[in-house]
């Protein structure tokens, strides 16, 4: 990247923090291996937006994509609720596990709602701050002022601000350098692919730390609704917190290493490496999702009479993959022993599995929530 200057430590006493410089302007990227690594990471992505529009009712698989999402982002903050346990409902959950499974659920409807929010209001301070309080709403961070930026001076790491290992800009700054970031992420003068952008808009985003609490969560967020609204992506189907999380080591001194030094393309090669990676797992996901789909309804086609209800249970648990013969009982609006035979019909022509030793059963469509678990 050309003449990249990051910003400035300044002292002040006890303390250095960190006042980055802003980044509306026009750039110019001249390294060629970056620019080969971007050919790639933009083909992928376009590989994945195209293979998207074939899967049929895309949206049906797009909320487990999030919930994976929601898991991954949440687990680099020190939340500990896997894939299993944040598609089940809040009552099928072990109380002591409730927090956490609650600030995940929180993220998934920060998301959608803030996926809603684009199509009337652009990246901007009022769609982050929306999407905040969503985040933060009735869990840990409930009392650092959920959808507002902060008004006192906040750190990473450390004991306190004197041993920590990033002190972000004070508030006064904040106002500022958000709305250069609000113009940066909107502007079509800045020169730059758009996959390149959003790793400048995280990288600012997270270096700013405008919130006292749940900016990480809120930058990651950001990565997705930046490719969605530039329609890089039709739909929310590219999340990288799975390889920020496998990587968190490199992913936080990647970060550092801007501020420290500059050295942009650095981040940006981790970044677009992510991006790589992650749109090659989201393409396989998907092809997996077709093949198992064809051989779904070859399945249920041998239940005859029994296949109508079959197709609705099942596109239940493309939403829910783990369900107790209550709920099978609410979809299909006939009797408990009627759920019970269709359940055992599900689970004889191997769709679904009994899942866990807890009262009542409770199944999983195995399969399936199998594409979202591989690493």
């Amino acid at each position: 990247m050309d003449q990249f200057h990051q910003g400035y430590f300044i002292n002040e006493g006890t303390y250095h923090y960190f006042k980055p410089s802003e980044i509306d302007r026009r750039w110019e990227m001249k390294d060629t291996n970056l620019a080969n690594l971007l050919a790639e990471a933009s083909n992928l992505v376009g590989k994945l937006d195209m293979f998207s529009k074939f899967v049929p009712n895309i949206d049906l698989f797009i909320r487990l994509h999030v919930v994976k999402e929601a898991t991954k982002s949440s687990k680099i903050e020190g939340t500990n609720t896997d894939l299993p346990e944040a598609v089940q409902s809040q009552n099928q959950i072990r109380d002591e596990r409730r927090d956490d499974w609650r600030e995940v659920q929180n993220y998934v409807e920060a998301m959608n709602l803030a996926i809603e929010h684009l199509k009337k209001l652009p990246i901007s301070s009022r769609l982050i701050k929306i999407a905040h309080k969503s985040i933060l709403q009735g869990v840990r961070g409930a009392r650092k002022e959920p959808g507002e930026f902060r008004r006192s001076q906040n750190w990473i790491g450390g004991m306190g601000i004197s041993s920590a290992s990033f002190v972000p800009p004070p508030h006064i700054e904040i106002a500022g350098l958000m709305g250069d970031l609000e113009k940066f992420a909107n502007s079509d003068e800045t020169n730059l692919h758009p996959l390149v952008k959003v790793a400048l808009i995280h990288y600012q985003f997270e270096t700013i730390h405008p919130f006292l609490d749940g900016n990480g969560r809120v930058g990651r967020l950001l990565i997705t609704l930046y490719l969605v609204q530039q329609k890089v992506l039709e739909k929310p189907l590219l999340y990288l917190s799975d390889f920020f999380e496998r990587h968190k080591l490199e992913y936080y001194e990647k970060l550092m290493l801007v501020r420290k030094s500059g050295d942009l393309q650095a981040w940006i090669t981790f970044f677009l490496a992510g991006i790589i990676e992650t749109a090659k797992t989201s393409i396989g996901t998907l092809e997996g999702i077709l093949n198992l789909n064809r051989t779904v309804s070859e399945k249920i086609n041998t239940l005859r009479g029994r296949a109508e209800n079959a197709q609705k249970v099942v596109e239940y648990l493309y939403v829910k993959p783990i369900v107790e013969v209550s709920e099978v009982t609410e979809i299909i609006g006939l009797s408990r022993p009627a759920s019970y035979k269709l359940v055992d019909s599900l689970e004889r022509i191997g769709i679904l599995k009994k899942w866990g030793d807890s009262k009542p059963q409770k199944y999983v469509f195995d399969d399936y929530l199998s594409l979202f678990m591989t690493e």
